[in-house]
């Protein structure tokens, strides 16, 4: 299927202009619980409704609804993301889900190691930044960004490789004991940041506004 899904969670959205741009009008928008909250500004009617509308009163609707539980064991977007990857989508936009309560947020992060597990493409958007998982065919990082940080979330990440940066590394260890070795670096001037890993998983965030 080469439709995207846009996964929408109830976490703080300030920027709306921004989360839209990155929208595109073939996107199939799951709607997770208050998620639903976003739906005005995100100017996007959902496609499937997803939740155990403990945090947003179910509304009347023709739209899909799968209704949840209050007590689970997968969270409402984690639901709605095996959902859609039951339902054949290959890639991911994953927005409303940084911010507020931490738990949730980290949470969320772990939907993208979950969805690249399952070799599916994701993205995570806030505010400020697009979050996504580096593993074995690497990326890169073009220079639209301000800065780009990386962090090892999935153990060890060994042979970390970062060309056409300010800050180069060659067959780095990344661990999060160590965070701070990939925090803020900077596409250099004209180049594209490539970047590489042998073995493990990093995070990739790529930081647009201050």
């Amino acid at each position: 299927m080469n439709r995207r899904c846009v996964i929408v969670g109830g976490a703080r959205i300030v920027d709306y202009d921004r989360i839209r741009s990155l929208c595109r009008p073939t996107d199939y928008f799951i709607y997770c619980d208050s998620g639903l909250s976003h739906k005005q500004r995100l100017k996007a009617e959902p496609n499937l409704i997803v939740g155990d509308f403990d945090s947003y009163k179910r509304p009347l609707t023709d739209t899909e609804i799968i209704a949840l539980p209050r007590e689970k064991d997968d969270t409402d977007t984690v639901y709605a993301a095996k959902e859609a990857v039951r339902r054949g989508f290959e890639e991911f936009l994953l927005v409303g889900m940084i911010g507020g309560r931490f738990d949730h947020s980290l949470g969320n992060l772990g939907l993208l190691l979950m969805l690249d597990g399952l070799r599916k493409k994701a993205v995570l958007a806030d505010d400020f930044s697009l979050m996504e998982i580096v593993s074995g065919k690497g990326c890169e990082v073009f220079g639209g960004c301000l800065f780009f940080s990386l962090f090892a979330v999935d153990g060890p990440a060994d042979g970390v490789t970062i060309t056409g940066a300010k800050y180069e590394v060659s067959e780095q260890s990344f661990r999060m004991e160590n965070a701070c070795l990939g925090v803020s670096n900077e596409v250099r001037d004209g180049e594209t940041a490539r970047i590489r890993v042998r073995t493990g998983r990093l995070l990739l965030v790529s930081v647009f506004r201050e």
